[in-house]
C-alpha cells in the first residue's frame, strides 16, 4: 500500500505559524484545560442547546469497563452494541455504525469498527481521562458520520498547558465477570515551556462469565454454561508525547501504539490481532482581541491493521487502513457587536483494504474536504446560533484484483458526493435557574464505502451483504426541544427530538437466499440483504435529574433517568433494526468523609418493537452496588474502589445488539471487582 499524506500537506505551513508565534511567547503558565473539551460548539459556550454529558474523574473511573460502548452504556440515550465483552461501540438515539462519529482528542480514529459489529474500537478506556457525549446530529462540525452523535475520547498525550515539576498516575483493576487484570501508568513533567508525557497500560480478561444460559447457533441449541465462548482477551499500548506550551497555548506531538487480539465469540476458534499505531500533531492559539482571535490545529497519521486467525494458526482474513485527517479552526472577534463565531476546513482521507475467505467488500479509497462555520449572538437571556458544512466526499473502488478466481466487485469506480448541513439552535434562560433549548437542522451523509461497494457473505450478521453503487446521500432533517433547571446540587434536564429521512441508508432482508461455500466442503443457504435508501423515522425522549436528599456532614443523593427511542421504516411499516427499548435507571449515592457509597437500579422493558426477520427480546433489572475511599497523605491522591455488578445475577440480552450474538453472548452476570488509582 503506497504512503499517501494528500491531506496534511498544509499541516508543515500550519505547524510553522503556530511555531512561531510560540517562539515569541513570554514565561508560560497553566492554561485552563477544560477549553479542549470539544462539546459540539468550539466557541465554547456555556449554553448548549445540543444535549450532552461528560464523564471524567471519579465518576469516569467507576464506570471504565473493557469497551468504550460498555463504558457510556446507560447514560441518556446511550446504548452499546455489544458484540460480547471485546467488540462495543456506543450507540446513540437509536443510531450506531457510521452514523456516530468516535473522535480521538477531536480528531479522527482510523479503525474498521464501523464495517463489522465484531471488530472492535482501537482505543482502550484505560488511557481515556475525559469522555465527552453529544447526542443528537453533529454533522455541522464533524461531517455527516456524526448524524447520530458524538462520542470525543480525551487524553494528556500532548499536554495543552505548561506544566511545572513532575507528576503521574497509577491504576490498577482485578476481578468483574471477566476476571480483568489491568495496570495503567503515566509519567509527566515540564519546565520553562517544555512538557512531555509517557504512559503505558495492560488488560488481560478471561472468557466472560454470565447467568446460566443455552447458546443457540444456526437454530441449534447447545449445552447449557455459565460462559461466553471464546470470549478472553488481551489488550496494551502506550505513547510518548511532548509539547511547548505558555498562558496563550500550545504545539506538541504524540505518537502511540495499541495492541488487542481478542477471540471472536461467533466464530468459536478465530481470534482477531489488531495493532494500531498513530502519529498525531495538536496546537492551539491565542492571537488577540480583534480579527481572528483564536486558532486550532489537529492533524494526525494512523495506521490500522487486524488480522483474523484460525484455530491452526492461519489468517484467514487481514483488515488494514491508512488514514490521515487535518482540522483548522479560527474563531474571530464580535462582528458588529453582536456575532461572534467560528470558521474551519477539515480533511480526511483514509485507503482500506480487505484480503481473505471474509473480504467483503474491496479495497476502497475515501476523500473528503469540508469547511463549516458557527455564529453566535446574545440578546439578553436569549442565546442564537447558525451554522453551516458544505462537504465533497470521493469513494472509489479498486475493484476485483487482477486475476481473481471470483469476480464479485467489478472494475475500477468511484463516487462523489456533496452533502451540506445547516442548524439553528437557541436557548432562552427563564427565572429561577429554569431554561429552554430548542435545535432544528438538516443533515446528509455520503454512504461509506461498504454501503456501496459491499458484496459477500459477512460473518457476524450471519448473511450475504449487498451495497448499492448508485446510491445518493442520506438525507434528514432534526428537531430536539429541552428543559432545564438547576439550583445549587439539584437539576433536572428534558429533551424531546425527531429524526426524519427523505433517504435513509437500511441494510434490509431481500427475500432471497445465496448458496454458498460452506467449510464442510458443501453449500449453505444464507439470507440477502441489500443497502437501500428509504424514508424513516425515529423520535423519543430523555429525562434526567438530581437531588440532594440530605445535606449535612453525610449527604444523600438521589439520581434518575428515563430514556425511550422508537424508529420506523415508512417505506414497509416495520420498526427499524437494534433500537434499545425504554430504560429507567435510579441510584442512592451517599458521602460521608473520604467515604463514598452508592446503589444503583437499572431496568430495561422488554423490546417488541422489532422488524419481521429479529425476535423481540425481554425485559430486565440490574442491581449494582459501590463503595470508594479516596486519601491524600505524602503528596499522593488516592482512590480505592469496589463494584458489585448484577447482584442478582440477572440474565439479561441487550436489544441493541444483532440477533446472532444475543444467543450466545448474554451481559455479564454477578460480579466483584475492585481497584486502586493513585496520583501524585
Amino acid at each position: 500500500m503506497k504512503h499517501s499524506n494528500t491531506c496534511l500537506r498544509p499541516v508543515a505551513a500550519a505547524c510553522a505559524s503556530l511555531l512561531a508565534a510560540l517562539s515569541h511567547a513570554q514565561t508560560a503558565a497553566p492554561a485552563d484545560p477544560g477549553r479542549v473539551v470539544i462539546t459540539g460548539n468550539p466557541l465554547a459556550s456555556t449554553e448548549l442547546a445540543q444535549p450532552s454529558a461528560t464523564l471524567g474523574g471519579d465518576a469516569l473511573t467507576l464506570r471504565r469497563a473493557g469497551t468504550l460502548g460498555e463504558t457510556l452504556d446507560g447514560l441518556p440515550g446511550v446504548s452499546a452494541t455489544w458484540f460480547g465483552p471485546n467488540a462495543n461501540r456506543p450507540a446513540i438515539r437509536g443510531l450506531d455504525g457510521d452514523r456516530v462519529r468516535l473522535l480521538d482528542n477531536a480528531g479522527s480514529t482510523i479503525d474498521a469498527s464501523n464495517l463489522s459489529f465484531d471488530h472492535a474500537v482501537a482505543l482502550d478506556p484505560l488511557v481515556v481521562e475525559r469522555v465527552a457525549v453529544l447526542r443528537g446530529p453533529a454533522s455541522l462540525l464533524y461531517g455527516g458520520s456524526a448524524i447520530g452523535g458524538v462520542v470525543n475520547t480525551l487524553d494528556n498525550r500532548i499536554p495543552r498547558t505548561a506544566l511545572d515539576g513532575m507528576g503521574g498516575r497509577a491504576e490498577l483493576r482485578a476481578g468483574g465477570a471477566a476476571n480483568e487484570r489491568s495496570t495503567s501508568g503515566l509519567v509527566e513533567a515540564g519546565a520553562g515551556g517544555l512538557n512531555w508525557h509517557a504512559d503505558a497500560f495492560s488488560r488481560a480478561t478471561d472468557d466472560l462469565r454470565v447467568p446460566r444460559f443455552t447458546p443457540v447457533e444456526d437454530g441449534v441449541s447447545g449445552p447449557p454454561t455459565r460462559r461466553v465462548r471464546n470470549s478472553a482477551a488481551r489488550a496494551e499500548g502506550g505513547a510518548l508525547g511532548a509539547s511547548w506550551a505558555d498562558a496563550d497555548g500550545y504545539l506538541g506531538a504524540a505518537v502511540d501504539s495499541y495492541r488487542n487480539n481478542y477471540g471472536v465469540t461467533v466464530e468459536p476458534d478465530v481470534q482477531i490481532r489488531m495493532r494500531r499505531e498513530r502519529l498525531a500533531v495538536a496546537g492551539e492559539r491565542h492571537l488577540g482581541e480583534h480579527g481572528f482571535t483564536d486558532l486550532s490545529l489537529r492533524a494526525s497519521d494512523t495506521t490500522y491493521r487486524h488480522q483474523e486467525v484460525e484455530g491452526d494458526g492461519a489468517v484467514g482474513t487481514t483488515f488494514s487502513s491508512r488514514g490521515q485527517d487535518l482540522r483548522l479552526e479560527a474563531r474571530h472577534a464580535p462582528l458588529f457587536g453582536l456575532w461572534r463565531g467560528a470558521i474551519g476546513v477539515q480533511a480526511e482521507s483514509m485507503r482500506f483494504s480487505a484480503l481473505g475467505e471474509e473480504a467483503f467488500v474491496p479495497d476502497t479509497r475515501t476523500r473528503s474536504v469540508a469547511v463549516f462555520a458557527l455564529e453566535e449572538m446574545r440578546l439578553g437571556a436569549l442565546s442564537l446560533s447558525a451554522g453551516a458544512r458544505v462537504e465533497r466526499v470521493s469513494v472509489g473502488s479498486e475493484g476485483d484484483a487482477p486475476g481473481a478466481d471470483e469476480i464479485r466487485f467489478g472494475e475500477p469506480s468511484t463516487r462523489r458526493f456533496a452533502p451540506t448541513s445547516g442548524s439553528l439552535s437557541a436557548v432562552w434562560a427563564l427565572a429561577k435557574g429554569w431554561s429552554t433549548s430548542a435545535v432544528l437542522g438538516a443533515t446528509e451523509r455520503a454512504p461509506a464505502y461498504y454501503e456501496l461497494f459491499a458484496n459477500g457473505v459477512h460473518v457476524a450478521t450471519a448473511a450475504y451483504e449487498r451495497g448499492d453503487p448508485a446510491l445518493g446521500v442520506e438525507r434528514g432533517r432534526h428537531a430536539d426541544v429541552g428543559l432545564q433547571w438547576k439550583i445549587g446540587s439539584s437539576s433536572l434536564e428534558a429533551h424531546l427530538f425527531e429524526m426524519r429521512f427523505s433517504r435513509y441508508l437500511s441494510l434490509d432482508a431481500s427475500g432471497s437466499t445465496i448458496l454458498v461455500p460452506d467449510e464442510q466442503g458443501g453449500v449453505s443457504e444464507v439470507p440477502e440483504y441489500r443497502f437501500r435508501a428509504v424514508p424513516a423515522r425515529l423520535w423519543g425522549a430523555e429525562i434526567e435529574g438530581r437531588h440532594r436528599l440530605w445535606d449535612g456532614a453525610t449527604t444523600l443523593d438521589l439520581h434518575a433517568s428515563l430514556d425511550t427511542v422508537r424508529g420506523q421504516n415508512l417505506g414497509t411499516g416495520e420498526p427499524l433494526p437494534r433500537l434499545a427499548p425504554m430504560r429507567a435507571a435510579l441510584s442512592l449515592d451517599a458521602a460521608h468523609g473520604p467515604w463514598r457509597a452508592g446503589l444503583g437500579v437499572r431496568h430495561a422493558w422488554a423490546q417488541r418493537q422489532v422488524p419481521s426477520t429479529d425476535l423481540a427480546t425481554p425485559g430486565y433489572t440490574l442491581l449494582n452496588l459501590w463503595a470508594s475511599r479516596g486519601w491524600a497523605a505524602g503528596g499522593m491522591d488516592g482512590l480505592l474502589f469496589f463494584k458489585l455488578d448484577n447482584l442478582t445475577d440477572t440474565l439479561a440480552t441487550p436489544a441493541s445488539a444483532i440477533r446472532t450474538l444475543r444467543d450466545l453472548a448474554p451481559l455479564p452476570g454477578r460480579s466483584l471487582s475492585a481497584g486502586v488509582r493513585v496520583s501524585f
